[in-house]
C-alpha cells in the first residue's frame, strides 16, 4: 500500500487473486513437504486482511455494526488491554484479544486480532 494513494477495489481484487494463486499452487503440490508456499500462502492472506481493513476504513467497503461499534470503541480507547472493561452509551463492553495467526509450530503466536464484546 502506498501512502501517497489511497487503496482500490482493483488492489484488493488483485490481492484475492493471488492468494486463491498460492492457495492453488498448496492444494495441488505433489511434494511431501507439508510447509511448501506457506510463507507466500501466508503473506498473500495477510494482504488481503490489510486490503480489507484499508478499504473498510476509508468508507469504499461497508463495515458491520459490530466492526463500526469496534472501531468507535477502538478510537475512543486505544489503549485497552485483555480483559479491560469501558463504559459506552450506558452499555459495558470488554476489551478481547484472539490469535489471528500463529507461528508454523502452532505453539505461538505471531498475530493477535482485537475485539469488543457486550458484557
Amino acid at each position: 500500500m502506498s501512502a501517497d494513494r489511497p487503496v482500490a477495489r482493483e488492489d484488493l481484487e488483485a490481492a484475492q487473486a493471488e492468494a486463491a494463486r498460492w492457495d492453488d499452487r498448496w492444494a495441488n503440490d505433489t511434494s511431501n513437504n507439508p510447509n511448501k508456499f506457506s510463507a507466500q500462502r501466508r503473506d498473500a492472506h495477510r494482504r488481503v486482511d490489510e486490503l480489507t481493513a484499508a478499504l473498510k476504513a476509508q468508507g469504499d467497503q461497508p463495515m458491520t455494526d459490530h466492526e463500526e461499534l469496534c472501531a468507535e470503541l477502538d478510537r475512543r480507547f486505544p489503549d485497552a488491554d485483555h480483559g479491560t472493561v469501558v463504559e459506552h452509551e450506558g452499555v459495558s463492553y470488554r476489551c478481547r484479544f484472539y490469535p489471528l495467526e500463529k507461528s508454523r509450530s502452532r505453539k505461538s503466536v505471531t498475530r493477535w486480532g482485537r475485539s469488543w464484546e457486550r458484557v
